[in-house]
């Protein structure tokens, strides 16, 4: 009897990885880096496959799902986010998406407070500045006694804030679609989004890309922020229209931001944000640059296949 097919749409995957596959599935890998892999290959290859494997490109929509055929069951990518997949196409055939959240929260979660810090406090700044030989004088603010208020409440956001309770917060504010137990036991109080932006010093956004949260920090909401806040975004680049963050950076309306997306990725070099002092940037890497990271990733992504192959509970199945 034949193997069920697998369809992986990159190079980049430990071996390991593959090996566990190959004992159940008949593995096609594309033989390309992640970053070099376009939707054409996976028209091209998709045809019959039972599963696909994936990262957070290139683009799955209604073209890459049609060419699969009917025996498309599962995709799953390694990525949180999945706003590259086209999850009506996928939900009007019942194809079932997962992701890896559950690998990457405290990872996720780890960076955001670091970048916060270093964000708040001119880390890098100093740090430049000792090199130089010089002596640091750019002040920042500390969180003790500040309001921090977190766009997005799930996973990420809730292990960020259970971080966070150390630092002798004011207050800690929150927006999600209903209250969340677990951030009121941190005396989190769910409130609006403007209320958030206009009294938060820090404004952390943790949550998906999705419609009705594309550009949610824009020129409005800018404007009815403090002029000494600082917003962390370790969700999407497109949360924030860029150019209004720019305006505001540079009219000094806030003091700065810390970015580990951003739009487009990667950053021009000649792009106004990378000159600018009161800017960390990161290249993505909130929930990939350890060293265990892609392993705990892939291994995830492979065991929600397995999961649908044996009808068995999936371990991180995103609800369509």
């Amino acid at each position: 009897m034949s193997k069920p097919k697998i369809l992986v749409s990159h190079n980049n995957f430990p071996q390991a990885i593959l090996e566990q596959l190959m004992k159940v599935f008949d593995v096609q890998i594309i033989d390309k880096p992640m970053i070099k892999t376009i939707k054409q290959d996976l028209v091209d290859n998709i045809f019959g496959k039972f599963a696909l494997l994936g990262s957070r490109v290139p683009t799955i929509d209604e073209q890459v799902i049609e060419a699969a055929g009917p025996s498309l069951k599962v995709i799953s990518t390694t990525s949180m986010g999945y706003e590259h997949i086209d999850t009506n196409a996928l939900k009007k055939r019942g194809i079932i998406l997962c992701n890896t959240v559950h690998a990457t929260t405290d990872r996720v979660a780890e960076l955001t407070v670091g970048l916060l810090i270093a964000t708040a406090r001119n880390f890098l700044d100093a740090n430049q500045q000792m090199k130089l030989g010089k002596f640091p004088t750019s002040v920042g603010m500390g969180l003790t006694n500040s309001v921090v208020g977190i766009i997005g409440c799930g996973n990420i956001g809730i292990a960020v804030a259970k971080m966070l309770r150390g630092f002798k917060l004011n207050e800690l504010l929150y927006t999600s679609r209903k209250p969340k137990p677990e951030m009121e036991c941190l005396g989190g109080q769910l409130v609006s989004t403007d209320y958030l932006v206009g009294r938060s010093d820090y404004i952390i956004l943790a949550t998906v890309l999705v419609p009705e949260t594309t550009y949610i920090i824009n020129k409005d909401r800018l404007a009815l922020m403090k002029p000494n806040a600082v917003i962390i975004n370790v969700g999407r680049g497109k949360l924030i229209n860029q150019d209004d963050l720019v305006e505001a950076l540079q009219t000094k309306r806030i003091r700065g931001a810390g970015l580990d997306v951003m739009t487009p990725e990667p950053l021009p070099l000649d792009h106004p944000l990378m000159t600018m002092d009161n800017v960390v940037l990161l290249p993505h890497i909130a929930g990939g640059n350890t060293i265990e990271a892609p392993m705990e990733k892939s291994q995830l992504a492979i065991d929600n296949i397995f999961a649908v192959f044996n009808n068995q509970p999936i371990p991180c199945e995103v609800k369509l």
